[in-house]
């Protein structure tokens, strides 16, 4: 039934009038001020949808005002338009019911976006543009969107993918919970990791331990060894893979009583089987703090054989702290269990082969890649210089040392400077806003003096420097370093 009712101002009334499908016409009157009211409503009887005008005008006034009401089943949409006001956007009506589904149009279908594939392809950023415009995810989608998170080590994307599965239906899920925190953990942003599980109503171990191992990795061992007690005090029982967490905590917060102690709580009152991953951790808390004697000590007292991965893991401690009689010591035990590893180490020494070393800096929604074979020029080189500059003024003294060319002392302190990492944080210095941390991811290990020149830029430019190279997060704050100079 199609239906029109108008009200009329006539003088000090009010005429009204219905006209139905069967042509009945009933007319009403009541008195009004010197206004003309008008009200309609129209309905479409195979659409069944409503419609509802209100229109009132002054006599006095020029301007008039139109008040629309559409009504689609029980929700009532309000649309005001003005007459001597133009419509600021057009929709485009023509071919609405090709692209929508309907009862007019039952042949429509939806279009089917593959988040998997394409967080396969590395396309996390379309997979969540896609998500954005209203493709639903599943809990799979979820978990790939993660895993692609962790590969990228991308903070701005695990963001995202965190703010949707906060608004899904999957957002009080343990195990994706967990993958978030290891994947802000390999991001070097514990404060989000800390976040996601102070705000998770239930945990399991694994919660704990991949916040413990976050913590040790990012250099903030003394915080995962504060997490592993709250974790003992709530009933969880620790097992053989979150003691090696903690050992590893250990290690970065250089605390060598808490390790050899943590060791023997493991043997002694939780009766886990030992495996040689264990005791390569202890040796790894003896050799960050630089305890060279202790660690060979505690080596010849184990219960078992050393094996090469022993040796190799105190070689590369005695690497690192210089000792260069221990260093021998180990490479002739080496070459007693495997000759070619000793002289493989050895060879590579004298080989003149070229390597590109690479940093990649994460800045405004995009990685930039920088080489230290093509220093660049233009601002960034300016700013490099005075950064240098003032570096020099704050106590920076080249370590040549690191220089294994055959130049002269003036050329190697030139070559230092020219360090990729060096570059990838001075163009990031001019790209990003101030006060802002960097994000540099090296393919090598950091050598010492860039480890130093680092350590007084944080100081000098007030940011936070994360660097992480090939063996750890170094997070540069304030002249300091998480890893406590040892790494």
């Amino acid at each position: 039934m199609a239906s029109l009712v108008s009200l009329q101002n006539s003088g000090n009334s009010i005429s009204f009038s219905s006209h139905l499908k069967s042509s009945i016409t009933t007319n009403h009157s009541f008195p009004l001020n010197n206004n003309k009211l008008k009200l309609s409503f129209s309905q479409d009887p195979n659409k069944l949808s409503s419609l509802c005008t209100y229109a009132a005008s002054d006599n006095t006034k020029t301007n008039n005002s139109t008040r629309v009401y559409r009504r689609h089943g029980s929700n009532t949409h309000h649309r005001l338009a003005t007459k001597n006001r133009p419509n600021p956007r057009k929709l485009n009506t023509e071919n609405r019911n090709e692209n929508h589904q309907s009862p007019e149009n039952p042949t429509f279908q939806s279009v089917d976006v593959d988040l998997i594939k394409l967080c396969r392809e590395g396309k996390v950023k379309e997979a969540l543009d896609c998500m954005g415009q209203g493709v639903s995810a599943d809990y799979n989608d979820f978990g790939a969107l993660l895993d692609a998170c962790a590969d990228t080590n991308s903070l701005e994307l695990s963001k995202r993918v965190n703010d949707l599965l906060r608004r899904s239906k999957f957002a009080g899920d343990i195990d994706l919970n967990n993958k978030l925190i290891g994947v802000y953990g390999k991001c070097a942003s514990m404060r989000d990791a800390r976040r996601v599980f102070d705000k998770m109503r239930e945990r399991n171990l694994a919660s704990w331990k991949l916040m413990i191992n976050g913590y040790a990795v990012n250099g903030n061992g003394a915080d995962g060894l504060l997490l592993f007690e709250e974790m003992r005090n709530g009933g969880f029982q620790p097992d053989n893979e979150t003691f090696l967490a903690v050992l590893s905590a250990c290690a970065s917060a250089g605390d060598v009583e808490e390790g050899v102690k943590y060791f023997e709580l493991m043997k002694n009152e939780y009766s886990i089987a030992l495996g040689i991953e264990h005791y390569i951790g202890v040796i790894s808390v003896f050799g960050e703090a630089g305890h060279l004697n202790e660690a060979v000590e505690f080596i010849e007292n184990m219960p078992i054989e050393p094996t090469i991965e022993i040796w190799q893991a105190i070689r590369g401690f005695a690497r690192i702290h210089g000792d260069i009689d221990l260093e021998d010591h180990v490479d002739e035990l080496l070459l007693e269990f495997d000759p070619s590893i000793s002289s493989e180490n050895k060879l590579r020494v004298p080989t003149k082969k070229k390597h590109s070393t690479i940093n990649m800096i994460e800045e405004k929604n995009r990685v930039s890649d920088y080489k230290c074979i093509n220093p660049f020029k233009g601002e960034g080189n300016e700013k490099f210089k005075g950064l240098n500059g003032q570096m020099r003024e704050a106590g920076y003294v080249p370590d040549t040392r690191y220089v294994l060319h055959d130049i002269d002392q003036e050329a190697k302190e030139q070559a230092l400077q020219y360090h990729s990492e060096r570059l990838a944080i001075a163009y990031g210095l001019i790209s990003t806003p101030a006060r802002t941390p960097l994000r540099i991811i090296k393919n090598l290990r950091i050598c010492g003096d860039c480890h130093n020149a680092i350590k007084i830029m944080s100081k000098i430019v007030g940011r936070e420097l994360i660097v992480r190279d090939n063996k750890r997060f170094h997070h540069f704050k304030d002249g300091k370093c998480s890893c406590g100079d040892y790494w």
